[in-house]
């Protein structure tokens, strides 16, 4: 790991040349560093500003689902059936067919791996009966962990304006993880899964790379820009969150910088809940982040292994410089400056499987016949819990379009109606008919 040393002063001094230089008119995105065992927050940049969290969201669909196992609802052994309106989620995904059986378990290191957009369907509906209803279960849990600006309306984090977050409740969620469920930690830091003959790895850039990073999830969407949760220890834990970072290589880049910062920082500025609400609208970042990258590039956008050349020069000249940074940021104290390495790194990958666990006798969960459901789907037919496989009508509409909020999350989401609302009208781009066909959340 390589590791240089960079004069706090100096770029103290420089941050404040360039400032001056340019009249302070850049800005930075979101980014929050708290201490994961004491709550305080150790440097922080509009946390509470209203955000797409894309794939941040499974954060919370893993934190429903052990919530569920922890209340006797199902085990991590119950097997869960793929629906056919899970089987038609754009990619991410994992490509199994409707009436295919993954344990909760196994889905859950498939959703922090590989972040595929149908097994998370495929958990909602097992675990709740149908994707609206799991919706209600993770705004009522965010609601009681102190979410103030989230509001989830699926369990993947594919775009829709009523779906947003911010980075102290990112980080909120990421805390309440570490901290409810030890004994599952290990779901956030396995470098590479393996089904079958094939090896997946993490899209997480700082796994194997950052000295102590153990987790947690990456996001990425047009208008969500390049998201991150990380987590490392280094005798203490600290959670970093980054939010709309241009490209892969800069939201890593930026993270690892924060956490050396905040690893030489001992004090901070209160606690997560001390932090003022946020307010307005969640920008949409397409322009800034997707308008100039070709439709391969935003296909295999969080593959770190694709070089960038656009977006490398764009994080550096943006996100990448001190100005952004707060002066109290700079002025903290940094040992050491770690830049991560570049290139592919191999992991002895975690072993999945489809199918029950060997021996199972209990039922199988998935969709669950409702009103709300049947008049959510058109009238199609969903799996029920007995795991047998159905079909589904073209009712159900197009696999992109964004899953609508049951009429009781609507309800919920009246009061966030304004501050919901796209920034600005999307760019239309190559870039955008590939959003369309491949929805590229990570």
């Amino acid at each position: 790991m390589p590791f240089g040393r960079w004069s706090i002063r100096r770029r103290a001094l420089l941050g404040l040349a360039v400032g001056l230089a340019l009249g302070g008119g850049a800005q930075a995105t979101p980014y929050l560093v708290v201490d994961a065992d004491s709550d305080q927050v150790l440097m922080q940049n509009e946390a509470t500003a209203p955000w797409y969290p894309a794939s941040l969201t499974k954060l919370m669909t893993v934190y429903v689902a052990l919530d569920a196992v922890r209340n006797g609802k199902l085990t991590l052994e119950t097997p869960l059936v793929m629906s056919a309106r899970a089987a038609r989620m754009p990619p991410s995904k994992m490509r199994f067919r409707p009436g295919t059986q993954v344990t909760l378990d196994n889905a859950l290191k498939m959703l922090m791996v590989k972040s595929p957009n149908d097994v998370a369907v495929m958990v909602a509906e097992g675990v709740s009966g149908s994707v609206e209803a799991f919706a209600d279960d993770m705004n009522a849990d965010a609601q009681r962990l102190g979410m103030r600006e989230s509001h989830f309306v699926n369990p993947n984090g594919l775009h829709n304006p009523a779906h947003v977050s911010s980075a102290r409740d990112m980080a909120i969620v990421a805390r309440a993880l570490l901290h409810e469920f030890p004994d599952h930690a290990d779901l956030f830091d396995i470098g590479a899964i393996q089904l079958g003959n094939r090896y997946i790895p993490n899209h997480n850039g700082l796994l194997g790379r950052y000295p102590g990073a153990d987790g947690m999830k990456t996001g990425f969407t047009c208008p969500a820009g390049f998201n991150v949760v990380a987590s490392a220890n280094h005798g203490r834990r600290l959670i970093v969150v980054v939010l709309g970072a241009p490209s892969a290589r800069a939201r890593n880049q930026e993270a690892a910088d924060l956490f050396d910062r905040g690893f030489a920082t001992g004090g901070g500025e209160g606690s997560l809940e001390s932090l003022p609400a946020g307010s307005g609208p969640a920008p949409n970042m397409r322009a800034e982040v997707c308008l100039h990258r070709n439709a391969a590039a935003v296909a295999t956008a969080e593959d770190d292994g694709i070089p960038d050349q656009a977006q490398a020069a764009a994080g550096s000249a943006g996100r990448g410089g001190l100005l952004p940074t707060p002066l109290a940021a700079l002025l903290a104290p940094v040992a050491a400056h770690t830049e991560l390495p570049d290139g592919r790194i191999h992991f002895d990958p975690v072993r999945v499987y489809i199918g029950p666990a060997p021996g199972w006798k209990g039922p199988a969960l998935g969709a669950r016949q409702t009103t709300e459901a049947t008049a959510a789907s058109g009238g199609a037919k969903v799996i029920p819990a007995d795991g047998a496989s159905a079909s589904a009508t073209a009712a159900e509409g197009d696999a992109s379009e964004p899953v609508r909020p049951s009429s009781r999350s609507r309800l919920k989401h009246s009061r966030h109606a304004q501050k919901t609302m796209p920034a600005h009208k999307s760019v239309k781009s190559a870039a955008e008919k590939v959003q369309k066909k491949a929805a590229a959340a990570d």
